[in-house]
């Protein structure tokens, strides 16, 4: 009857080591959907990184374009007055 005694050990062995077993796989599992969230999350700010970097960069160009309109009105008021 030896062999009944070891039985049970045997079958406990196998609990604890399919407890671990899922026990890792639920941590994997966690791992990769904080993953995922944290990369959503640095996606998310880069596009809002690049909205706001065109949108300075379009602001530039409305003044740039703003500035140059100015000079070429003095040049054309310069020329009138000369002409007249």
């Amino acid at each position: 009857m030896p062999s009944a005694r070891r039985a049970p050990q045997r079958c406990a062995t196998k609990r604890a080591s399919r407890l671990v077993v899922l026990a890792l796989c639920g941590a994997l599992g966690a791992g990769a959907l904080t993953g995922c969230e944290t990369t959503q999350e640095k996606a998310s700010a880069q596009r809002a990184e690049s909205e706001r970097i065109l949108e300075a960069r379009a602001k530039r160009q409305a003044q740039k374009k703003k500035h140059k309109q100015g000079h070429d009105q003095q040049n054309h008021d310069k020329q009138k007055k000369g002409e007249g």
